[in-house]
């Protein structure tokens, strides 16, 4: 998943201090992003009313992207070093641990086919 657009947005804006001007195209890449990130559609629409509650929603997007992520990246390292000390049952709660909190579909979507695979072991 290429985020890039929200990362370079989240510097500039929340970084920088450059203003949110909300242009249909900055809209239509918050929705977008929203969407991919599990935030509910109506709440999206209501954030990209303002530039206040615009930038309140790319705050969140990023919040959601950045935290996934780490979160991902140490269940992976966890479960990897679980495995490789033959342990496929901590590998697979450490994952399954995932399941239970993360909310970005494409994050889940990662921890579910490592999930997977080592059921093919």
């Amino acid at each position: 998943m290429n985020w890039d657009d929200i990362q370079d947005l989240e510097r500039r804006v929340l970084m920088d201090g450059e203003s949110l001007v909300l242009t249909d195209e900055l809209r239509d890449i918050l929705r977008l992003r929203a969407a991919e990130v599990a935030l509910p559609a109506p709440a999206t629409e209501q954030s990209l009313q303002a530039e206040a509650t615009a930038r309140v929603l790319l705050e969140e997007i990023a919040r959601r992207i950045r935290e996934g992520s780490v979160r991902l990246g140490r269940a992976t390292s966890q479960a990897y070093k679980h495995q490789q000390a033959g342990d496929n049952e901590a590998a697979r709660r450490v994952l399954e641990a995932i399941l239970d909190v993360e909310v970005v579909p494409h994050y889940r979507d990662v921890a579910q086919i490592q999930l997977e695979a080592l059921d093919e072991e």
